[in-house]
């Protein structure tokens, strides 16, 4: 018995999310750098971000296997198999965080996690709001599992 679809072969996946505050765009590895340069100067604070409870992740790692994962990401958006958006500031573009689709372990609904910068942590919570509402709007999942804020 075939695995079923993550999402339906007739939905059109969003590329962008846009708020007053930010911009959510399809991660690739043009964001390498800026995406790096992010997410370890807040790896204490993401690591306490509601969703990322276990500790293993970010982890020190040099930016050739950043690059590495993101191309991995964007494999991952290219087949349709989970959906990762680096989040932009609205002010000056900036790479101030990102958001992951995936399928829960169980392949019914879809299990997200979002992080942004320590220095801009008064978007965690516009970023829950914002991609919450567009997942119950914009997206085919019956289940969603996002850590709430």
């Amino acid at each position: 018995m075939a695995a079923e679809a993550f999402v339906p072969d007739d939905f059109v996946v969003p590329r962008e999310l846009v708020t007053d505050e930010f911009r959510l765009e399809t991660l690739g590895p043009q964001h390498n750098e800026s995406d790096y340069a992010a997410w370890t100067s807040s790896m204490e604070h993401i690591r306490a971000t509601p969703g990322y409870p276990d500790g293993r992740w970010p982890y020190p790692m040099p930016p050739e296997k950043n690059l590495a994962d993101l191309k991995r990401h964007a494999g991952d958006f290219a087949n349709r198999t989970g959906f990762t958006y680096t989040v932009l500031a609205s002010d000056d573009g900036s790479v101030v965080g990102c958001v992951y689709i995936y399928p829960l372990k169980s392949g019914q609904g879809a299990d997200v996690r979002s992080w942004v910068r320590a220095d801009r942590a008064e978007l965690d919570v516009p970023l829950y709001e914002a991609v919450a509402y567009w997942l119950k709007n914009a997206w085919p999942f019956e289940t969603v599992s996002y850590a709430p804020r």
